[in-house]
């Protein structure tokens, strides 16, 4: 079973003359283990699909199953439960919170899971240890690199242990080196971890990173390769 599962998948903004279609019938499999990558020019519809595959957007027609669920359906007020039970975030943007540390910011993010307090404290340290960023755990946002907020970013992202990590252009910001550890870092979480990581990117030099690519233009799907294993 795939970790996401789309079928016929269409999105369409607005109505009548004004109406631009962005999906046009996306059929897509993520699987755990394996980083899949998103590539295509600008406009062709990869980060609408992400949106929609993280429950985040809602298509006009289709399926969308995660975790054999299926959540197009599924009420509003569902769709945070969703989120929070499988699926990562990481973004371009890195979206920390300018006036919280690097371990208040992944402690955010273990609140919603319900873990306060010390232990909290405890596991926020430890995923940003795990970042290597453990001498950062007090510094604010303004005073860390791209490539570290983009780790922070990383560790909230895997505060509640998600299945799935989707992550939009999140090597855009960085820097070849800074831009090389944090696609490390995502292989990792699906060879060693067994994630399903999806990543939207125009950044061609992650391709070594990736075990599938998925190429979208005009809101379709042009074509899919599987890599062959890399050394990077």
């Amino acid at each position: 079973m795939a970790a996401i599962e789309v079928r016929e998948l269409t999105k369409t903004f607005a109505e009548g003359a004004a109406a631009a279609r962005a999906l046009d019938g996306v059929d897509l499999d993520v699987h755990a283990g394996e980083v899949t990558l998103l590539m295509g020019p600008s406009g062709s519809g990869k980060t609408t699909l992400v949106s929609i595959m993280g429950a985040i957007l809602r298509p006009t027609s289709g399926s969308v199953k995660i975790a054999g669920r299926e959540v197009t359906g599924l009420p509003e007020r569902e769709l945070p439960e969703v989120r929070l039970r499988h699926i990562g975030f990481v973004f371009q943007g890195f979206n920390l919170f300018p006036t919280l540390t690097a371990v208040e910011n992944v402690e955010l993010a273990l609140k919603l899971k319900k873990v306060r307090g010390a232990e909290g404290r405890r596991r926020a340290r430890a995923l940003l240890e795990e970042m290597a960023m453990s001498d950062k755990c007090d510094a604010f946002p303004a005073d860390l690199s791209g490539g570290q907020k983009q780790r922070v970013a990383i560790a909230r992202a895997l505060a509640g242990e998600p299945d799935i990590v989707l992550a939009d252009e999140p090597t855009a910001a960085l820097d070849k080196d800074s831009g090389r550890t944090v696609m490390r870092m995502l292989r990792g979480l699906a060879r060693e971890k067994g994630r399903a990581v999806a990543i939207v990117t125009h950044d061609s030099r992650v391709l070594e990173y990736a075990d599938r690519v998925v190429r979208i233009e005009d809101g379709r799907v042009t074509g899919a390769d599987i890599l062959e294993e890399t050394h990077a």
